[in-house]
């Protein structure tokens, strides 16, 4: 019974399990950057976006959506698809934040667990609707 729901929501659980460690990823190269390589807050958030989302890119591409295809257009299509995706979604939660805690005065932290929750949604769909989308098959 435990293998046929692992089965069933493995897509799912890989995609919470990539997503915490691409979360470790992005704490760890901004503390990296910040800490050690003494770079400001703005370039460390930056760096660690582009190493965060690069790790999600080929752990989703590779192991959550089993994408096979590594011929260049779709590899380029996939990869331009997520970064847009997760830069859209980042946007999003941004603005989300200014308004909710910068206008509104609303808790900062209680914000932010819930523009992620939706974010973490959200980028589940972008990816399995329309960056990895399953080719159907042609009869």
């Amino acid at each position: 019974m435990i293998k046929k729901l692992l089965e069933k929501y493995k897509e799912i659980l890989m995609y919470l399990i990539f997503g915490v460690l691409t979360t470790l990823v992005s704490y760890i190269v901004y503390a990296v950057f910040y800490y050690k390589i003494g770079a400001s807050a703005l370039v460390s958030n930056i760096f660690s976006w582009i190493f965060s989302v690069t790790f999600a890119f080929i752990t989703n591409k590779v192991f959550v959506f089993e994408s096979k295809s590594f011929k260049l257009a779709k590899f380029l299509y996939e990869a331009a698809s997520f970064y847009g995706c997760r830069l859209l979604s980042g946007v999003i939660e941004t603005l989300f934040i200014w308004l909710t805690v910068d206008l509104l005065s609303l808790n900062s932290m209680l914000m932010k667990v819930l523009i992620s929750v939706f974010v973490v949604i959200v980028n589940y769909f972008f990816s399995k609707l329309i960056i990895f989308k399953k080719e159907k098959n042609k009869h």
